[in-house]
This record gives C-alpha cells, structure tokens and sequence, in this order.
C-alpha cells in the first residue's frame, strides 16, 4: 500500500483485514514513518509504505522516507501487488503519477485504489475518476473506488489479493 500521507493507507488495511487496530491509524498526516509489514494467515505479507506529500515532519525525515521506499521498491522480490491510493476527491500530484510511472517500469501489477470515496457523490466520482485515469494513462476498470465508512471496495480489495496467492 503506497500513497500521499493522509490518503488512508492504514484505515484500508485495518478494513481489509477486518481488523479496527492492526494498522496504526492517525488523524495526522506522517505517522506511519517506517515501512510496516503485516503477515497474514502465514501465508503473505500487506505492507504499508510511509505516506509521501504534505507529512509535517522534517525534510531529512522524508528523505530518509524516501530512501527507504525506495530500497523496498527496488529490492524486494516478493512484491506481486502494488496499491497505489489516491483520494477520489484530488487529482493525481507529480508525486502519485512518479509512483505510478515507477509501478509500470518495474514491471509490478497495480491497482489504483480511489480513497475516500463516500465523501463525494456517485455523479462526482464517476467524473473524477474519468479525470484521474486520463491523467495517469489507464483504463477505469484498473481503479477500484473504496471507503473504510461504507465499505465500498474492500470485498474487491480482498479479491485482488486473493487472485495472486
């Protein structure tokens, strides 16, 4: 799981296993400040990646963030699945569409999972996600909109992973 801070990482996970507390969940952006690995079943690991964008902490902190997601990234031969969380309610920044650029250089699959989705209308996330797709290059069909609130989402989430173990 990787995306802007404050886009809801840790609130998907802990909705993805079901779980109100396995992921550390904040209201303020930057918490989640190394990489946290989460095993499940014993069988695979969810992974969440330190937000990047707007945290308030300092500038060597959020290089050595990126250093870290970086190594992770580059290194780890395990990684199947890629979810790339952007807010429905924003446009992907230079940093969202940099992830998804390295995403597909990698050769890894991802998901673009559209956060947050209950706090707009259906027309509006229809559109926005219309905008969001053209400006990262990819067909509809490969972003799933979620909301930990309704749960809209999540069963999918669940199935993605579920296809690759």
């Amino acid at each position: 799981m990787v995306g802007r801070s404050n886009v809801g990482k840790s609130s998907l996970i802990n909705a993805v296993l079901k779980r109100k507390a396995i992921a550390r969940v904040s209201q303020t952006p930057g918490k989640t400040q190394g990489i946290h690995f989460y095993l499940i079943n014993d069988r695979f690991h969810i992974v969440d990646l330190p937000g990047y964008g707007y945290a308030k902490v300092p500038k060597t902190t959020l290089q050595g963030w990126r250093a870290l997601i970086n190594a992770y990234l580059e290194k780890s031969e395990r990684l199947r699945l890629m979810f790339l969380l952007l807010d429905a309610r924003r446009t992907p920044n230079d940093q969202d569409k940099q992830m998804h650029r390295w995403t597909r250089d990698a050769g890894v699959e991802e998901k673009v999972l559209l956060t947050k989705s209950d706090k707009i209308s259906n027309n509006q996330l229809s559109k926005n996600s219309e905008g969001i797709a053209e400006e990262l290059g990819i067909e509809r069909g490969e972003m799933i909109a979620c909301s930990v609130v309704t749960k809209r989402g999540i069963d999918q989430v669940r199935r993605e992973i579920a296809e690759r173990l």
